[in-house]
């Protein structure tokens, strides 16, 4: 079973959506550059939320929207052992997938995909724990 590790929603103003979760939640913020996208990085508690820890807890992001993405509504990430694999699983069962998966350094391979309901997710295949 592929579990869920991460969850996304999209913003137009990403200093906003960060002040206010972290007021009003305590959630831990950081800003990555336009290198990733200008992503946030949030970390919705002090145990290890990182994809390939498999606690019970997970972290998230936040996107900024784009007028150039199809279906920017909150999202989740389920982490997948071969991301190449699962993705034909997703096709396989009625999917689609959104492109190919790109490499977030430190983190692994990462693809998006709509479900038959019309539904944005993603999948990411961690980096092996050290890497």
């Amino acid at each position: 079973m592929d579990p869920v590790v991460h969850f996304e929603l999209p913003c137009d103003d990403r200093e906003r959506i960060a002040r206010f979760f972290t007021q009003a939640f305590g959630w831990k913020t950081q800003m990555l550059g336009p290198e990733m996208g200008n992503y946030v990085v949030v970390t919705t508690s002090d145990k290890d939320g990182r994809p390939d820890a498999h606690r019970d807890t997970i972290g998230g992001g936040f996107f900024t929207r784009s007028k150039d993405m199809p279906a920017q509504y909150p999202g989740i990430v389920i982490a997948v052992e071969d991301i190449r694999a699962a993705m034909q699983r997703v096709t396989n069962a009625g999917g689609k997938v959104l492109g190919e998966p790109m490499d977030i350094p430190g983190v692994g391979a990462y693809v998006a995909f709509m479900d038959t309901e019309g539904n944005r997710s993603s999948m990411l295949q961690p980096l092996p724990v050290g890497r």
